[in-house]
């Protein structure tokens, strides 16, 4: 039998408001508490999948180059759980390509599952609406289950006694959000991280004693963060995602030993987006599992603001803007 014909997915990163760190099922990747997000507008992974009976294995192929160690180990992985699901057997080849720096912080894993997801459903015909989309994206990389979704999105922890906890958890976009948001990326680095965020994650819950304060915090920031949402409260969701992400690299720095992403260029960044509030300029900071920052400001504001950040750093600057959900498109490479 030949090759079936590729099943190509574009999906985009997020970038999470208010974080998602700490899993209370690794298995099947459930989080402690919901977290809410904003897809992106760059950086998209464009992923293919084709079927091919005869095969014996599958076949990786991530930015040219075949996929070996952990990468391949997650891919097949992954489509193992959609063979389960949709009651067949073939191999796949996959073909990913990446345009954000894997590894550093930049969301490329969850731009790469979603993809992989909506491509692996399509290709093996599972079925399922956006919802069970999103609860198998999930199963590759928790941020995953919000690339599903463009613009604002929350991804819902579930209920920890629920008889199904798989179901409860899953993303959906936040449809009552009025606000012209940018995200301005300073990528100070973009080689991969030197502790990687699942060993973070394990390692900031079970040794940071600021990490459950942290959690709980968390928990009614969403809550304050969706009604900010709503009113098209810049500065309110600005104040909310920045302190929600210094305690979060508070937490992992409190750990033990300690877990840092933040460099002295981090710092430096963070201390030229307090000087431009000095200044009257509404701009606030986020960081993920890594040493670049991303600046949080109203969409008018970003090209100074990114300009800006060019002249005082010398490092690359993208502005990003609210992007599109995963979507299939026909083969065009």
């Amino acid at each position: 039998m030949a090759v079936s014909e590729p099943a190509l997915a574009v999906a985009h990163p997020n970038i999470a408001l208010v974080k998602y760190w700490g899993k209370r099922d690794e298995d099947l990747v459930l989080p402690f508490a919901d977290s809410l997000s904003m897809t992106l507008d760059v950086f998209p992974t464009t992923t293919a999948v084709r079927l091919d009976p005869a095969a014996g294995a599958d076949h990786v192929v991530m930015d040219g180059a075949a996929a070996r160690g952990e990468v391949l180990h997650r891919t097949v992985r992954f489509l193992d759980l959609v063979r389960e699901r949709a009651g067949r057997g073939e191999r796949a080849v996959v073909d990913t390509r990446n345009t954000v720096p894997v590894g550093a912080g930049l969301a490329s894993s969850a731009s790469g599952f979603a993809a992989l997801a909506l491509a692996a459903a399509h290709a093996y015909g599972l079925p399922g609406d956006s919802r069970a989309l999103s609860r198998l994206a999930r199963r590759g990389s928790g941020s995953a289950a919000r690339s599903v979704f463009g613009g604002f999105v929350v991804w819902h922890a579930g209920t920890p006694d629920a008889p199904d906890p798989d179901r409860g958890s899953y993303a959906e976009p936040v449809t009552d959000a009025h606000l012209d948001a940018a995200l301005v990326a300073v990528v100070l680095e973009s080689g991969p991280k030197p502790v990687s965020s699942r060993e973070a994650m394990r390692h900031t819950v079970a040794t940071s004693a600021p990490y459950r304060d942290w959690l709980a915090d968390c928990r009614a920031a969403l809550v304050r963060m969706r009604e900010a949402l709503r009113r098209g409260d810049m500065t309110t969701v600005g104040e909310i995602a920045e302190h929600n992400a210094l305690g979060m690299h508070a937490a992992m720095e409190a750990a033990q030993p300690a877990v840092r992403y933040r460099t002295a260029a981090s710092n430096a960044v963070l201390g030229h987006v307090r000087a431009l509030r000095e200044e009257g300029v509404g701009a606030w900071a986020t960081m993920d599992a890594g040493p670049n920052v991303k600046v949080l400001c109203a969409g008018a504001d970003a090209e100074s603001i990114a300009d800006r950040m060019r002249a005082v750093t010398g490092a690359p600057v993208v502005v990003a803007r609210s992007g599109p959900g995963a979507r299939l498109r026909a083969e065009d490479r």
